[in-house]
């Protein structure tokens, strides 16, 4: 129950945000929308809401997971972009396996949307069994598991670790 109220706080927050009209109507239209995606999706949300109210747990996320993420977004960017400028740039696409530590629902999605939002890369498949994430990467580096890693996963695996499995102060 409680995850569902916070997907309808959550989505009805998106909402506003992104189609804020000072008017009933889009409220009453937001909150209809909202009502029904805590509904449908809201069990699939997170397993434990409460953790993500823990003050420690969000300024972990604000400032420093925020801030790295737009650091590798912004890197990522200038990377693709170049390798479109000059075509004599060595492309060489595959889909690397990429192990993790992370176990919770919510910490491989992160892991996985971060990983997928930086151009250049693309999470194909997760098996949550294993940890293994199967990743589409513009351009291989090695097929070594731990230099995919250090390349793709490192950056993000202890941010998120951090602010959604690990036990920190209440």
């Amino acid at each position: 129950m409680k995850s569902r109220i916070l997907m309808f706080v959550f989505a009805f927050a998106v909402w506003c945000i992104l189609t804020w009209v000072p008017d009933v109507q889009q409220l009453i239209a937001g909150g209809a929308v909202a009502l029904i995606v805590s509904v449908v999706m809201g069990s699939m949300f997170v397993n434990r809401p409460h953790m993500l109210f823990n003050p420690i747990r969000v300024f972990y996320f604000l400032f420093w997971y925020v801030p790295v993420f737009i650091w590798e977004l912004i890197r990522a960017n200038f990377d693709v972009a170049y390798r479109v400028i000059h075509p004599g740039m060595p492309i060489k696409p595959g889909i690397v396996r990429l192990r993790t530590e992370l176990k919770s629902d919510t910490g491989l999605t992160f892991l996985a949307n971060s990983i997928t939002l930086t151009p250049g890369t693309l999470t194909v498949d997760i098996n949550r069994d294993d940890g293994v994430l199967y990743i589409h990467w513009i351009n291989v580096v090695g097929t070594d598991p731990e230099t995919t890693f250090r390349e793709i996963g490192s950056r993000f695996e202890p941010m998120l670790k951090k602010i959604f499995e690990e036990d920190v102060v209440e």
